[in-house]
């Protein structure tokens, strides 16, 4: 089969890897980038041999893409998106899907009315990290998960990212920054949430940055910045998961899983590797697992290949709409639980994407 042509929306610091990563897989061509700012664009096509750099309408004017890599901000996901999935594209946006459920929602049901596929990061649960995990779980090792805990904190982002004012807007927050990560390990490896509660606060209503080139400037908070939330899962289990942007320092795990027979460390979910560990019954110490899957570096880039031999197959991609929108629900639904003082029901819902085969050769998803 050939090769799946792909073009780039966004050529921001993110860009860089999907550059990098991306020809590494034999069903990707990328084509062609655009960027709202078209130097910039230039610039990329220039550093990683991208034939074409373009405006953004052009680029969803081109007949022969068949994908676009949405890596704009988050306020502009929906847009671009839906741009994309009305030019009879797919689209795998970067995390959150979008700002919103309500347009979530309207990209899922495009993408089913026009016959294309709709999904997006993060792909790092397709890593070996956590396709290992998922494997132990799979097999019975650690018996029925029947808890689960995760932990994201840390002191935002003002102290060293070049401009941070957009991480304390709606969209982002450290739920939506960083939330994705983990509720996407979390639904991949136990399954889809049914019910939520939670509690929020914005410890500091104003951050000084003190980063360059914008050092001094005061950002004004509108999104909590501490965030604690309960999961009930479908299958019965209990998540506990706090995202922060308040707190100087920790010990917590990311994320560990509790099973019926045993307990199971999982690495970091913004990550692609191990390590991975278990502790079973009558062990003194947790023991190391070897990882049974690749993609244990910085493999970004996997859930649109993973998206393109979907397309050549018509098998379902694992980093699908459904799993990014009920991600975007679980996120906007703790929120809700601490405002509005209540359980929140969700209505979304996903099969847990299938696991990836062992023994696959680099840079192959299907056998």
């Amino acid at each position: 089969m050939s090769p799946v042509k792909v073009g780039v929306v966004g050529c921001g610091t993110i860009s860089s890897i999907y550059f990098q990563i991306g020809p590494e897989f034999k069903v990707l061509d990328i084509v062609a980038c655009a960027d709202l700012f078209v130097d910039k664009a230039r610039e990329q096509a220039k550093k990683f041999g991208i034939p074409k750099a373009c405006t953004v309408d052009e680029l969803m004017a081109d007949p022969e893409i068949q994908i676009v890599i949405n890596l704009t901000i988050p306020a502009a996901h929906a847009e671009v998106g839906m741009a994309a999935l009305a030019a009879g594209k797919s689209v795998y946006n970067e995390k959150p899907l979008s700002v919103t459920r309500e347009d979530g929602k309207r990209m899922v049901d495009l993408a089913r009315k026009n016959n294309v596929r709709i999904g997006g990061a993060p792909d790092t649960f397709l890593g070996g990290g956590i396709q290992t995990c998922r494997k132990l779980i799979d097999d019975g090792v650690i018996g029925e998960p029947i808890a689960a805990t995760a932990f994201m904190m840390g002191h935002g982002h003002e102290s060293w990212h070049p401009d941070p004012d957009f991480y304390y807007q709606p969209g982002g927050g450290p739920m939506f920054d960083m939330g994705p990560y983990y509720l996407t390990a979390l639904t991949n490896l136990i399954g889809p949430v049914s019910r939520v509660s939670g509690s929020t606060r914005v410890t500091f209503p104003e951050r000084k940055i003190t980063s360059e080139p914008k050092k001094g400037e005061t950002i004004t908070v509108n999104v909590p910045t501490h965030v604690a939330g309960i999961l009930d899962f479908q299958n019965g289990a209990i998540g506990t998961i706090i995202t922060s942007f308040d707190v100087w320092a920790h010990a917590c795990p990311r994320i560990e899983i509790y099973g019926s027979e045993g307990s199971m460390s999982v690495p970091d979910p913004n990550s692609f590797g191990g390590p991975v560990k278990i502790r079973k019954p009558g062990d003194d110490v947790w023991q190391d697992v070897p990882l049974t899957h690749g993609y244990s570096e910085n493999s970004r880039a996997v859930g649109v290949a993973d998206m393109a031999y979907a397309l050549q197959s018509g098998r379902p991609h694992r980093a699908s709409g459904d799993l990014t929108y009920h991600v975007l629900d679980i996120m906007h639904a703790v929120h809700d639980a601490s405002s509005e003082g209540r359980h929140i029901d969700l209505t979304s819902g996903c099969e847990r994407p299938a696991a990836l085969p062992t023994g696959l050769a680099p840079y192959t998803l299907d056998e």
